[in-house]
């Protein structure tokens, strides 16, 4: 008979040896894929200080309870394994498309060049043309558009504004495209950012889903990891890497 301690240690072996099962499963998958979609929201940046939105001391959870919004330092926080993790897929040249729901410049700030991501909520250093959508750094100095003139303000999407028309259109064409789907790090309920993952699904594509916490589409998952981001995509890209080497 096991005892307690003996039966939690083969109960971790056990889950542990799934995990490599699903890592290696995520790695052959990458590998064979021709068209990766990446899709991240606020839980990839928890493990940089910053607090998802729906999370105990998150954003909306403070608001429907009454409090007061917390600040957010967003000037020192630095991308984390899970970003650069998304990095090496792009360098690897595995990333075809990355859509993001974050503000946080860490997407940018990790290496992901600009022409391969559409930042659906805005970001935080960037300023947005209200005509044109032109999107230029901000340095303080609210000049008129460089392109058509006209008035440039925040890109941060407030709620009930739209999102700028651009990204969500490439966010939807390389959502068509996909082969390989993986949502890291979001609840998959904030529309239409979260419509994406649908859309993939129905042109086909293999659904990934890395979250801690419950998703409306766990169900149509064709893998599915509880795990810390940081315990899963950078033990797969280094899978992946193998595979590449070993091709």
């Amino acid at each position: 008979m096991l005892t307690r301690t003996r039966a939690l240690d083969f109960e971790e072996s056990v889950l542990a040896t799934g995990l490599e099962k699903r890592i290696n499963t995520l790695a052959e998958w990458v590998f064979e894929a021709g068209h990766l979609v990446v899709f991240t929201g606020a839980g990839i940046s928890t493990e940089s200080g910053l607090d998802d939105f729906r999370g105990p001391d998150g954003v909306w959870t403070r608001q429907s309870k009454g409090l007061p919004a917390k600040s957010i330092d967003f000037a020192s926080a630095e991308p984390n394994a899970g970003h650069l993790a998304i990095t090496e897929l792009q360098r690897l040249g595995k990333l075809a498309f990355l859509i993001s729901q974050n503000v946080d410049n860490l997407h940018l700030k990790s290496g992901i060049r600009p022409e391969l991501i559409a930042e659906l909520h805005g970001n935080i250093t960037k300023l947005r043309c209200q005509g044109c959508e032109f999107l230029m750094d901000n340095v303080g100095d609210m000049i008129p558009c460089p392109i058509c003139g006209g008035q440039v303000a925040s890109s941060v999407v407030d709620f009930g504004q739209s999102l700028p028309q651009h990204d969500l259109e490439d966010a939807y064409a390389h959502s068509k495209q996909a082969d390989l789907f993986l949502a890291v790090g979001s609840t998959l309920t904030v529309t239409p950012a979260a419509d994406m993952p649908r859309v993939a699904l129905r042109a086909g594509a293999r659904l990934v889903i890395i979250n801690q916490g419950e998703t409306p589409l766990d169900s149509v998952a064709h893998l599915r990891f509880d795990e810390r981001i940081s315990d899963v995509l950078p033990p797969a890209v280094e899978r992946l890497k193998e595979m590449m080497q070993n091709s």
